[in-house]
């Protein structure tokens, strides 16, 4: 059985009352990206849209566009960041939209984005916007309202056991008992127990000891990447940057071939390996966002070829065969497979060549 690609979707493409609150009247990740400027000679940005433009993701038209492309190019299936908030969903309507149209029917699976949502943007819990506590009271009413996402025919699978990731399964108090909800509640409600996915996207070292049916080597791990969240000048950064020819020593700016080197891991059990695109988020922090420049589609290749082999090296079920490619649509963090006026369709066709010929 072949390799089943997986791109992560970011569903920010709409307004919501609370963004329009937090950020203003309108708020999209949209605004980001546009407000976007170069902050040194031959910086990359704004990234700005080919094909789709400039879309709202509660239009059909644009849905249904968005899946026949990733179709057309080879991938498997669009896993969602699902926001849920101790009951609270936020920016929920292209899946509640998609679930309620049967001519949407691309695969599909959710990964629980379970963070704090800060002013920072990435992850820190300041200036706090809406926090992400948790209870086994929560646990129960959430696989409560995902087990009728879980049925839906088009939901990913693997031996018919719907798969769910959790993003930061670390920040859990106790992710075992969390586990055991999810588990016992799906037998009750007709469905084999799920296959969930430990991200260690902030660092899960044994995701073996949670329980857990694997685990995915989520990238980019910026956190490999010298001061990558240090927003205060330093000389190291200084000299750094000078090798891009920026006099900056506030910056942070890393090659993309030596960062994607750095942030390699193989392990000793069974991963999921992830590719990412690009990555530049100065849309959304400005001159402390982190900027991975030079980026290149011929290392982007040998980077995912090597992932494939370590994938078919692996002793694994076959419908487990995935690789996530992050990400599908992360505009205002530069990565993306969704065309761009840069790059148009180079990355979707590199995928769609490498993933027909993944069989040796």
């Amino acid at each position: 059985m072949k390799i089943k690609p997986i791109a992560i979707y970011l569903p920010q493409f709409h307004p919501i009352p609370e963004n329009d609150e937090w950020w203003g009247k309108g708020f999209t990740e949209w605004t980001n990206v546009t407000k976007a400027t170069p902050l040194f000679k031959g910086h990359y940005q704004p990234h700005l849209p080919a094909d789709m433009g400039f879309y709202d993701l509660r239009l059909e038209e644009t849905r249904l566009a968005q899946e026949q492309l990733a179709k057309a190019y080879g991938i498997h299936g669009f896993c969602y960041y699902h926001y849920w908030f101790n009951g609270k969903r936020i920016l929920h309507e292209p899946l509640d939209r998609k679930l309620k149209n049967s001519k949407e029917d691309f695969p599909f699976m959710l990964c629980w984005a379970n963070e704090t949502w800060s002013r920072r943007w990435l992850g820190e819990e300041k200036e706090i916007l809406i926090e992400q506590t948790y209870s086994h009271e929560d646990d129960l009413n959430h696989i409560k309202w995902l087990i009728p996402v879980f049925k839906d025919p088009r939901y990913i699978k693997v031996d018919d056991r719907p798969v769910f990731v959790f993003y930061r399964p670390q920040q859990m108090p106790d992710i075992n008992k969390t586990i055991t909800i999810f588990r016992e509640e799906c037998k009750k409600n007709g469905l084999k127990t799920p296959y969930l996915i430990a991200s260690n996207s902030h660092s899960i070292k044994d995701h073996g000891k949670f329980g857990f049916d694997d685990v995915l080597n989520f990238q980019p791990q910026l956190g490999v990447l010298p001061n990558a969240f240090n927003d205060g000048k330093s000389l190291r950064k200084l000299f750094s940057n000078l090798f891009f020819g920026v006099f900056s020593a506030k910056l942070k700016i890393y090659d993309y071939k030596c960062a994607k080197k750095l942030m390699k891991k193989k392990f000793d059990y069974n991963y999921i390996p992830c590719a990412f695109v690009g990555w530049d988020n100065t849309p959304r922090r400005g001159n402390n966002g982190i900027i991975i420049k030079n980026q290149d589609i011929n290392i982007f290749s040998k980077g995912l070829k090597q992932d494939i082999d370590d994938v078919l090296e692996q002793k694994r079920n076959d419908e487990s065969r995935f690789i996530f490619i992050n990400a599908w649509n992360e505009w205002a963090e530069g990565n993306h497979l969704e065309p761009d006026n840069r790059n148009q369709l180079t990355y979707l066709s590199t995928l769609k060549q490498l993933f027909n010929n993944d069989v040796k």
